[in-house]
């Protein structure tokens, strides 16, 4: 199993928290607020623990489960304290109204967070495409992009230990057709599917 450690203390922070002490994994949660930090290890239990915001986190694998905006600034203030780790980037940029990306350019924040990342990190985005609550209650396929073979490797031994499937989208500049992706369920959600209730997947068929 792996050992993660959450930047965040919100929704998604919660959900992957959850998902990832009932597969057996070792969990630190990290934030701001260290009392806020605490009371959610504690309502995950499975012996997740709260770690100092700043400090070195524990886990090999760091998920950043922030709005899109604190994603590199965090990444940034953390510094040296993320060498050596795998950064999990699963923001999503979205703009005011909902239907393209805030940041308008050809990048992503997974690339942005790369950029200022140590020396020895290695970024993966994830998680992206794929709402809450179907985290929560489904086993949808969850879509990745990275550069580094081995961080992925290592990042999809976490989605499985979670009862999904990963599916490598390539190398990290594929984040920014990721982010696409999350814009894309968001025009489904409110067209044509008409509700929340889905994630974007892959059917292979038979030969």
């Amino acid at each position: 199993m792996s050992s993660i450690s959450i930047i965040g203390t919100g929704n998604m922070a919660r959900t992957i928290g959850t998902l990832a002490t009932a597969g057996g994994n070792t969990v630190e949660i990290m934030g701001r607020d260290h009392s806020k930090a605490a009371d959610l290890a504690k309502t995950l239990g499975g012996g997740a623990t709260a770690g100092e915001w700043g400090a070195v986190p524990a886990g090999d694998i760091v998920i950043v489960a922030l709005l899109f905006d604190s994603v590199v600034p965090t990444v940034t203030k953390y510094g040296s304290a993320l060498a050596g780790k795998v950064i999990v980037d699963i923001s999503n940029p979205f703009n005011s109204t909902f239907n393209g990306l805030a940041h308008g350019e050809v990048t992503s924040i997974a690339q942005e967070v790369a950029k200022v990342a140590p020396a020895g990190t290695s970024v993966v985005k994830g998680f992206n495409t794929v709402f809450r609550h179907v985290l929560e209650s489904g086993r949808p396929d969850v879509f990745i992009a990275g550069d580094s073979a081995q961080a992925k490797a290592d990042v999809e031994a976490f989605i499985q230990s979670l009862g999904m499937r990963p599916l490598d989208a390539g190398g990290l500049e594929m984040a920014h057709w990721l982010e696409g992706a999350g814009v894309l369920t968001m025009g489904l959600a409110r067209h044509g599917v008409g509700g929340w209730d889905f994630a974007l997947g892959v059917t292979e068929l038979p030969a």
